[in-house]
């Protein structure tokens, strides 16, 4: 089996871990969730974490083949189309991101010309759809339960769940944004659970545990299985949807998901500018 080079990139101020993975028999590569730097209190947008990774692929030679995206964020913007300008690639997301859209266009009715239909991004995955970075096969597994439109990505030996699943002993994604479901999430999960035991996963996230002082990003398939807290073998579905709605009530919405939202439904670009020639993100009052 391929053994892809993955090299991680974390940001410390969202907690998310960036990468880009390398088909070892060729200098082609992909990109995974990447990081736009935003600061709410100015609104201000900047490319220090995506300009770390354009200087690595310019470092070591390397060709963007993809920038995929797991699913839509909501706790940090998407670098997605400033890398595209920069180093090329598609940008590639799950085909269900159209129902995400629709949520969120009802709610932030962006301009006119937006149309919820994922044209937005440049290739859209169906569940198990096979592609290639260079000469390494992948795949595409549909995961939802934390959005509709969740992908965990399998190249090689490796496997990107996005928000899907944390470390071990810090558990799981909630369940209760639009179109979330704490029972479609376990289901997901036992999906990343066929893989093979020694496969590579990969988080999207690490928001380290009480009693951790290292943040972790990787772990194994057989890890998760063994010991993750809220979802490993022997805990049933009924005991997980329990846990997960309890928690998911006790938990605040993300500092970033107003502004999140609104880049990342399309594709990391802006809003378009207004007739000042201003760009604008909507703040709903009382909606979440």
């Amino acid at each position: 089996m391929i053994k892809p080079h993955v090299t991680a990139f974390f940001d410390e101020k969202t907690f998310t871990a960036s990468y880009i993975v390398e088909d070892p028999s060729s200098d082609i590569c992909a990109i995974i969730d990447p990081v736009l730097d935003y600061d709410p209190a100015s609104g201000r947008t900047s490319h220090t974490s995506a300009d770390e990774l354009i200087q690595y692929i310019a470092n070591n030679g390397q060709e963007v083949e993809w920038i995929l995206e797991t699913h839509l964020h909501a706790d940090h913007l998407s670098a997605a189309s400033y890398l595209k300008q920069q180093v090329g690639g598609q940008i590639g997301i799950g085909s269900k991101i159209v129902d995400v859209q629709s949520v969120f266009n009802s709610i932030f009715k962006p301009e006119d010309g937006f149309v919820p239909d994922g044209s937005q991004f440049d290739h859209l995955f169906e569940d198990n759809e096979t592609f290639k970075v260079g000469n390494a096969d992948c795949h595409a597994l549909h995961t939802p339960g934390h959005t509709p439109a969740c992908m965990s990505y399998v190249l090689g030996d490796t496997v990107f769940v996005g928000d899907t699943l944390f470390m071990p002993d810090y558990g799981t994604a909630r369940a209760d944004f639009p179109g979330g479901d704490a029972r479609t999430l376990y289901r997901s999960i036992q999906k990343i659970f066929q893989l093979p035991p020694e496969t590579r996963l990969f988080t999207c996230h690490d928001y380290k545990s009480p009693d951790r002082d290292e943040y972790r990003w990787e772990s194994t398939v057989e890890e998760e299985r063994a010991s993750n807290i809220h979802v490993r073998e022997g805990i049933s579905e009924d005991e997980f949807v329990a846990m997960r709605d309890a928690r998911d009530k006790t938990l605040s919405m993300p500092r970033l998901i107003l502004p999140s939202v609104q880049v990342n439904m399309r594709g990391g670009e802006l809003p378009p500018a207004d007739v000042n020639g201003k760009r604008f993100l909507k703040i709903p009052i009382n909606e979440f």
